[in-house]
């Protein structure tokens, strides 16, 4: 079986406000999973988890390594720059930090940046290289 990802879990200081802001970017939250103190949503093919950040440094005995944002940059491709531009603006609506306004990129695409309230810092992109499939996920060139 070919290594894959199925959850990613975003340390977040206040679990309702986080769960509003990536509702409002259109992410779906599933009531019967999700519980006071996590809340999970469907994400393409994985699933997006939102947990408290001391709960999570406890849970996974980082005390002596958790040093905040680990650099991880989380990414959604777009089919256009058109959608990209949509993205970021109702990123921006929902309370999102602009890092990088959505520009031609050196490497032949279009993207920009954006942090949620949280400091998570997200891409949206547009790579005309990885066409999306009918679901909207990357078919990587082989």
């Amino acid at each position: 079986m070919p290594a894959s990802i199925s959850l990613i879990t975003l340390t977040v200081a206040d679990i309702a406000r986080a769960t509003r802001f990536y509702e409002s970017l259109g992410f779906v939250t599933s009531k019967r999973a999700s519980q006071d103190d996590v809340t999970f949503m469907r994400a393409g093919g994985v699933v997006l988890a939102l947990w408290g950040r001391q709960a999570q440094i406890k849970d996974a005995g980082a005390e002596t390594v958790w040093t905040g944002n680990g650099g991880i940059v989380i990414a959604r491709n777009f089919a256009s720059e058109a959608e990209v531009d949509a993205a970021m603006a109702l990123a921006e609506a929902a309370g999102a930090r602009i890092l990088k306004p959505a520009a031609k990129a050196f490497w032949g695409g279009y993207n920009g940046y954006f942090a949620d309230p949280d400091g998570h810092v997200w891409e949206m992109a547009f790579n005309p290289f990885w066409p999306l499939d009918e679901q909207g996920f990357v078919k990587l060139p082989e």
